[in-house]
């Protein structure tokens, strides 16, 4: 009897991998989440909001949002220039998997509970062999 085996695509074998890539990418989530919560603001603003991003990273990941179609950047001509970011509708569109995700947080205590009972194991485990 021959097998026959075929190659299966990341996205067909998991539907959700390529949203995960793009909507879960290291700085993404806390931009629109702040984009969502707090509105229109300035590249300077967010930068206070998300204390722990450099500003290199911060502009990489706005323009890969704008590319996304996730976040508006819009321009404005005057002296001195401003440019503001807002989430655009297909971000906002993210809204109910972002406030299920945030109901799914109370979770955190268990997924830390469940750390330090797997740890203890394998430190326990460790001193026997």
């Amino acid at each position: 009897m021959t097998e026959i085996t075929t190659e299966v695509a990341p996205e067909q074998a998991c539907p959700i991998a390529p949203v995960v890539d793009i909507v879960f990418s290291r700085w993404t989530t806390p931009i629109l989440w702040t984009l969502h919560a707090h509105g229109r603001q300035r590249f300077v603003e967010l930068q206070r909001r998300i204390t722990t991003i450099t500003p290199k990273v911060l502009t990489q990941r706005l323009r890969q949002l704008e590319r996304d179609g996730l976040v508006v950047r819009t321009y404005h001509p005057e002296v001195p220039p401003r440019v503001e970011y807002e989430i655009s509708d297909l971000g906002r569109s993210l809204a109910p998997l972002f406030a299920t995700l945030a109901a799914w947080s109370v979770n955190l205590e268990k997924v830390d509970e469940a750390r330090r009972d797997y740890d203890a194991r394998r430190q326990t485990s460790g001193r026997r062999a």
